[in-house]
């Protein structure tokens, strides 16, 4: 019997997220076993809506093999090939599933450096992301509820609840924190090995409502680049490039990252800031909004979206929120900021926005309160 919240999120994925128009070429990726069940879903919803769906799997232990023992000139062309696909497509809609989210963890520095280089900022920085329309989204398997510890069943019940909010009715309250955010120069966030300043002055917010990623929930902008000063610790763990950190400590120096630690392995942390100049600085700054995400699940597409959190993200700028920072690096890595976690605050231009997760400021207090955000 076919699952009806299933059916909801493709024609949320299909038909609100992309707004495939007849006609249209659409990507359609899956990773992970799992995920067939929706992605025969999507692929019914995107015919349905007239589109042209093109589906391919993409089977991890396999895609590691072959970029392990790869040679630079295989990686190129793999990469030319995935770019002529990607230019070809209206589309790109990614349900990713992955049964082991270390995978890739023992790939050696040339090999990820190589893979980085020729297929994933070329294929998905430079084409997927600036020229088509696109979602992705994680699928509910057991890897997945292992890291949120929990069952898998009791993850796909939340798991759904997170992703088939009202994103409308979310785009609409996102509204008055966009047009805040819009005439703000200064921002200063304080709490626990954290205090910093920075300028978001003439760079635009961007309002994230279900149209890029699934689940969603989040308004985000760019500091001008070398305006940002002080500290952060981020206390939500983050896995990138299939290692997982913990406790990262950044420095920052007229917008540059200076010192960087974090309890385990800092020195490859730190060989991740030294991939290209533009590692070390910032690219994105951002609210978490989905009022269902509470707690993280070291899954970035759900953590970075956590009510009462920010991320601060090394590496490369959103063409929709311009900074000039360019790098084949992009790391979200998120600050939880509730009392649960902490507390902090949040002051635009001198004013107290945001006290322990909760929107304080007159002209947010209600219309980003979790309720309203369902």
């Amino acid at each position: 019997m076919k699952d009806p919240r299933l059916i909801k999120l493709a024609d949320t994925l299909v038909n609100y997220s992309t707004a495939v128009q007849p006609g249209e070429q659409v990507l359609v990726e899956s990773k992970g076993e799992a995920t067939f069940n929706l992605t025969r879903e999507i692929v019914t919803a995107v015919a349905n809506a007239g589109g042209l769906p093109f589906w391919y799997h993409n089977e991890e232990e396999t895609e590691r093999r072959w970029v392990m023992n790869a040679s630079e000139p295989q990686l190129e062309a793999y990469g030319k090939m995935h770019l002529k696909m990607m230019k070809d497509m209206a589309c790109y809609i990614a349900v990713r599933g992955s049964n082991n989210s270390f995978t890739m963890a023992d790939l050696p520095e040339d090999r990820r450096r190589a893979y980085q280089k020729f297929y994933y900022k070329p294929v998905h920085l430079e084409q997927r992301v600036k020229r088509t329309r696109w979602v992705v989204l994680r699928y509910p398997n057991f890897a997945m509820a292992q890291l949120a510890e929990t069952s898998r069943e009791a993850f796909e019940d939340y798991y759904f609840n997170v992703c088939n909010v009202d994103y409308p009715r979310m785009d609409k309250a996102q509204d008055a924190l966009a047009d805040l955010m819009k005439r703000t120069d200064s921002v200063h966030i304080k709490g626990p090995g954290t205090d910093l300043r920075f300028s978001i002055k003439g760079i635009p917010p961007v309002k994230c409502a279900g149209k890029r990623n699934i689940p969603d929930g989040e308004v985000f902008t760019a500091p001008i680049r070398d305006s940002i000063n002080g500290e952060i610790t981020y206390n939500t763990p983050s896995l990138y490039e299939s290692a997982l950190f913990e406790r990262v400590h950044l420095v920052f120096q007229k917008g540059k990252i200076v010192r960087a630690d974090c309890a385990g392995d800092s020195a490859r942390l730190n060989k991740i800031f030294d991939t290209d100049p533009g590692a070390r600085y910032v690219g994105e700054f951002s609210f978490g909004l989905n009022p269902n995400i509470t707690k993280p699940m070291k899954d970035i597409l759900f953590d970075e979206k956590i009510f009462g959190s920010i991320h601060l993200t090394p590496g490369q700028c959103y063409d929709e929120a311009p900074n000039g920072n360019k790098s084949a690096v992009h790391w979200d890595m998120v600050l939880i900021q509730t009392k649960e976690y902490g507390g902090g605050e949040i002051h635009l231009d001198g004013q107290l926005v945001r006290k322990d997760g909760l929107f304080v400021h007159p002209a947010l207090k209600d219309k980003l309160s979790a309720k309203n955000l369902r």
